[in-house]
C-alpha cells in the first residue's frame, strides 16, 4: 500500500481497513505522530516505511530490523510479542492464550470452551437462554407501549 507523498498530516481513518496489507510506506508525508493503535489488527505487515521523524510503531523491540537513511525509516519484519525473549510473555489471564495484534500490540483469546470477562465462563455462550428473554422482553415492551399509546393516535 503506497501512501507516500499524499500531503497526510494524520494517519487517515480507512487506513484501519487495509489490515491486510504486507508493505506500507508512509514516507514524504508531513506526519508528526502515529497514535497508538493506528495498526490495530495489522498482524499480516512486514515492511513499514515511515518519515525519518517517527519512530516505529510498537517501538524497535516490535521489528526485527529498523533501518534509518535520509528521509525515512524502514520498519521490517513484525516479531511477535507473545513469544520474544526481551520481555517476559505478555500476561494474559488464566484459560486464554496471547496473540499478536499488530506491532507491539497483542490480544488475549480465550481458550476452548472458555469464554466471558477474563475468560472465566466454561461451556458455551447460551443463546438461547439471551435471545428467548430479549424477544420476549421486546414483544411485552411493545405491546404495552401499543396498547397504552393507541388512543393517543388520531384517526383520519
Amino acid at each position: 500500500l503506497d501512501l507516500s507523498n499524499c500531503s497526510l498530516h494524520s494517519v487517515p481513518p480507512g487506513l484501519a481497513e487495509a489490515t491486510t496489507a504486507i508493505i506500507l510506506d508512509l514516507t514524504e508525508n508531513p506526519l508528526t505522530t502515529l497514535p497508538n493503535g493506528s495498526f490495530l489488527g495489522f498482524i499480516h505487515l512486514q515492511s513499514l516505511a515511515v518519515p525519518r521523524t517517527l519512530e516505529c510503531p510498537g517501538g524497535t523491540d516490535a521489528w526485527q530490523d529498523v533501518t534509518v537513511d535520509r528521509s525515512s525509516r524502514l520498519c521490517q519484519g513484525q516479531r511477535n510479542p507473545c513469544n520474544s525473549s526481551l520481555e517476559l510473555a505478555w500476561p494474559c489471564p488464566e484459560n486464554s492464550v496471547c496473540a499478536p495484534d499488530g506491532p507491539g500490540l497483542v490480544q488475549c483469546l480465550c481458550d476452548n470452551p472458555f469464554h466471558g470477562y477474563r475468560c472465566l465462563r466454561e461451556g458455551t455462550f447460551p443463546m438461547l437462554l439471551f435471545g428467548g428473554i430479549l424477544g420476549t422482553a421486546t414483544v411485552s415492551l411493545s405491546l404495552l407501549l401499543w396498547g397504552t399509546q393507541r388512543r393517543k393516535a388520531k384517526t383520519p
